[in-house]
């Protein structure tokens, strides 16, 4: 019998169960997987927590795996039993040894990219390349904005932007993720436990402040951001690891220099196959070339999902975590 983390309410990491699945046979349209390497992801922790609540209880978890192809539906005629496949955007459920997924959502894998580097940089990659080809397209001679800069999106995100010619300032929390996201792409690194990272823009700038903000913190940050920002800039939310920030006055934006606040999503950008697949590719490209590269800090075993979660929330892992199956 096949095995899966699975929670039957909402809560903290302890409603998370290692728990028998049945996984039948793949239907029109389908494949059936067998996962080697599981993504973690901050999004895991607002579903389980009940932030962003799951259609219906017992849910599985996790949107992001890399494994192989065991049996293919009906109708999936890109795919064939034992190719290895990645995903990113997919439906609940990565927490497990094996599932069935839609198969439109699944990205065969390049042989110069292992599962384990799959899994951790899928989600977050993606998430970059929608954040700075697409959401703001960065380009050379840009000074941008990045908070959690040692995180797992910040580290492909500097990487990456620092290669379109961008200068990166990136905040991080303590002096150990300072160092790291400076090893990363980043200019300019902003402990903001120590200093107030608009003043410290404001000066790295010489006054001018940044075409965009990418934020995922939320709550503790966005405000600030929104002061970061020239005339006509683009506040990028795209998490919220601090909590939800609070409803404001849209006035603001117009004081604050005709600014644009956006909340993009990876399920709307890649909800279009062809979309995806584009997507992808430049991913892999970059990753291939060694222009960004995934380094993997932590590992846990799947059955351990729970502490990883601790972890995660306690801001005591940096860049990717992979859950090995």
């Amino acid at each position: 019998m096949t095995h899966a983390i699975r929670y039957h309410k909402t809560g903290g990491p302890e409603v998370l169960v290692w728990e028998e699945v049945p996984v039948g046979k793949p239907g029109p349209g389908e494949a059936r997987i067998r996962h080697t390497a599981v993504g973690l992801n901050f999004v895991d922790i607002y579903n389980r927590s009940g932030l962003y609540p799951p259609p219906s209880l017992p849910s599985g978890l996790g949107g992001e795996a890399a494994g192989v192809v065991e049996e293919v539906g009906s109708g999936v005629t890109d795919l064939k039993v034992g190719d290895r496949i990645a995903y990113g955007n997919a439906p609940a459920g990565a927490y497990s040894e094996a599932r069935l997924i839609t198969a439109d959502r699944l990205l065969k894998l390049p042989d110069s990219i292992d599962d384990k580097t799959a899994a951790a940089m899928m989600l977050k990659g993606l998430t970059v390349q929608y954040l700075i080809r697409q959401t703001y397209r960065v380009k050379a001679g840009d000074t941008i904005l990045l908070h959690a800069a040692a995180g797992g999106v910040g580290l492909i995100l500097s990487q990456w932007a620092k290669h379109l010619g961008a200068t990166v300032i990136g905040t991080v929390g303590s002096e150990e993720k300072a160092k790291l996201a400076k090893a990363h792409g980043c200019d300019h690194v902003i402990n903001y436990a120590k200093e107030d990272f608009v003043k410290r823009v404001d000066e790295i700038t010489g006054g001018k402040k940044c075409p965009v903000v990418y934020d995922s913190v939320g709550k503790d940050t966005f405000l600030k951001s929104l002061d970061c920002l020239a005339p006509f800039g683009v506040a990028a939310l795209f998490g919220q690891s601090s909590g939800s920030v609070e409803p404001f006055n849209l006035g603001l934006l117009s004081v604050k220099g005709s600014l644009y606040v956006t909340r993009p999503t990876l399920f709307t950008y890649a909800a279009k196959r062809e979309a995806l697949v584009a997507m992808a590719k430049e991913l892999f490209e970059v990753v291939e070339k060694g222009i960004v590269k995934i380094e993997v800090h932590q590992t846990y075993p799947l059955k351990d999902a729970a502490k990883a979660h601790a972890d995660l929330a306690a801001r005591k892992t940096t860049g990717s975590t992979v859950l090995t199956v």
